[in-house]
């Protein structure tokens, strides 16, 4: 698992556990946790709290960009799982480093987040959200 990938899990499983708990926890602690649980040695900490701390920052907007690209499913009714993951796809893909992480590669990391972590058909659901924001951002150039 490249070191990218393993950081997006991390992030991805804090994210999670925060709004799982209804973001009554530490998200720094979290994070903390999870990254001496699943990421002891990883490289490039900082990429983890980048992504965590920008999802968090873009939250507000972020939902309401879920909520335009996804209306029959109302953000209470997507997985916990699936929605911090389009969280982590978006934020990437609006706010993160074009020049580190291409939009494509921003959308395929999610969607085998969503394989690995999500239901039978998280993959697909995340490759159609995030496939119509790509495709909005492309028109907007």
């Amino acid at each position: 698992m490249s070191s990218r990938h393993l950081s997006r899990s991390i992030a991805m499983q804090s994210l999670y556990e925060w709004d799982f708990f209804e973001k009554k926890r530490d998200l720094e602690k979290l994070v903390e946790k999870n990254l001496q649980e699943f990421g002891p040695g990883l490289e490039d900490k900082n990429f983890v709290s980048e992504l965590v701390k920008g999802v968090v920052k873009h939250q507000k907007e972020i939902d309401e960009i879920i909520q335009k690209t996804a209306p029959q499913w109302p953000l209470d009714q997507i997985s916990i799982v699936d929605r911090n993951i389009l969280r982590i796809g978006i934020y990437e893909l609006l706010f993160g480093d074009k020049k580190a992480v291409p939009p494509k590669v921003a959308i395929n990391e999610a969607i085998e987040l969503a394989k690995g972590f999500g239901g039978e058909n998280s993959g697909k659901f995340v490759n159609g959200v995030l496939g119509t924001v790509f495709k909005l951002i492309e028109e907007e150039k």
